[in-house]
């Protein structure tokens, strides 16, 4: 029993000089860290402390930017600002914008070798690809090409070469007028001294656009269109090409349809399927385009509210002519109702909206006359 309790004791006395030993190793190697730890501390919170001052240099140099310009400029209110812009220094308003690609990277002012003056905008189906294939060679480098996709097939134009510099916008079963409304706002293509809003379906071998933009300068018509070749596609005789001149601007129809000379259809006034706006024209006619209305039947007859006087300012360009191929396309794009063909439907809305929008213009013009009246 003496040798077991020996032993016991021994074990303890043991495993005391144990912890003495790893206390004192402990203490030991916590010193020399701790002879270390001050220099590295101090690297490190010098480096801090150099960020720390720079950010509080910035924000100091912020706030003070921010009291000064606080302290010069008073609560902006301009009330000839655009619509909603009326907090804003002026000289800071962009209200105008355009269709020119830039790139994501260098100056912003290096951007563009050249801006184009002038939109080309066609609404169109895939399967017209050569016939708009064709038309896009017949414009130049100063036209900047916009395709409105209502079949949804944009990217088997990347076929052609001209599509990687082309603007698309796709919306399915769309007509030109819709997109026109929604994409053409007078601020947006305000960059363009014209704009061309064609249909898909135009036979343009002997059209070229350069020539056709120098001779309506020449002519000074503010909305125009190619002469049509007369056994294609007439529906009246104002835009019917003739050979004996370069431009027309009146002519004679059915007895009856022509109130006045100087009115539509025998004066101020072109067909919807190939117009020419000025900018200053589209302007005007932009927002006579209703959201609703979206074949714009009717509205070629009510042109020549938007320029003064009209029967010199209209006018068809007849040494440029193209040939309208009357390619259904768009029809197909309707929907069977009631056993009928889904281009009947088409055409049915057609001549309703024609009635529409003539209901719409008579009452705003009666309207207008009323409130002249009671003022």
């Amino acid at each position: 029993m003496a040798i077991m309790h020996r032993s016991g004791v021994l074990k303890k006395s043991n495993d005391r000089a144990r912890i003495i030993i790893a206390t004192v190793v402990g203490v030991v190697f916590g010193f020399f860290i701790g002879i270390s730890f001050p220099s590295v501390s101090l690297t490190r919170i010098n480096f801090r402390s150099s960020i720390i001052s720079s950010l509080d240099l910035i924000s100091d140099e912020s706030r003070s930017i921010s009291k000064s310009s606080d302290n010069l400029v008073p609560k902006i209110y301009v009330p000839t600002n655009p619509r909603g812009a009326e907090s804003l220094p002026p000289n800071i308003i962009v209200s105008e914008t355009d269709f020119y690609l830039r790139r994501l990277w260098g100056e912003p002012s290096e951007d563009l070798k050249k801006k184009p003056k002038y939109l080309v905008i066609f609404t169109v189906g895939f399967d017209q690809k050569h016939n708009i294939d064709a038309s896009i060679r017949k414009f130049s480098e100063d036209f900047q090409i916009l395709l409105f996709h209502y079949d949804g097939r944009v990217s088997e134009w990347n076929q052609f070469e001209w599509s990687k510099d082309a603007i698309h916008i796709s919306v399915r079963r769309q007509t030109k007028w819709w997109y026109a409304k929604r994409f053409l706002h007078p601020d947006v293509v305000a960059a363009y001294e014209y704009i061309f809003i064609w249909d898909e379906d135009l036979g343009v071998e002997h059209f070229n656009g350069d020539k056709y933009i120098q001779l309506v300068k020449k002519h000074g018509l503010e909305i125009s269109q190619p002469g049509l070749e007369p056994n294609n596609g007439l529906t009246w005789q104002m835009t019917k090409r003739r050979g004996d001149r370069e431009v027309h601007k009146d002519t004679e129809e059915k007895p009856g349809w022509c109130s006045d000379p100087h009115l539509p259809p025998c004066a101020a006034f072109v067909e919807i399927m190939a117009p020419v706006f000025s900018r200053e024209a589209w302007r005007c006619v932009w927002h006579m385009i209703q959201n609703d209305l979206v074949h714009g039947w009717g509205l070629d007859f009510a042109l020549r509210r938007c320029v003064e006087p009209a029967h010199e300012k209209i006018g068809v360009v007849d040494s440029q002519w193209i040939v309208h191929q009357v390619i259904p396309s768009l029809g197909s794009q309707g929907q069977t109702e009631k056993g009928k063909a889904p281009w009947e439907g088409v055409r049915a809305r057609c001549r309703n909206e024609w009635a529409l929008f003539q209901n719409r213009l008579a009452d705003a013009d009666k309207a207008y006359l009323a409130q002249i009246e009671k003022n």
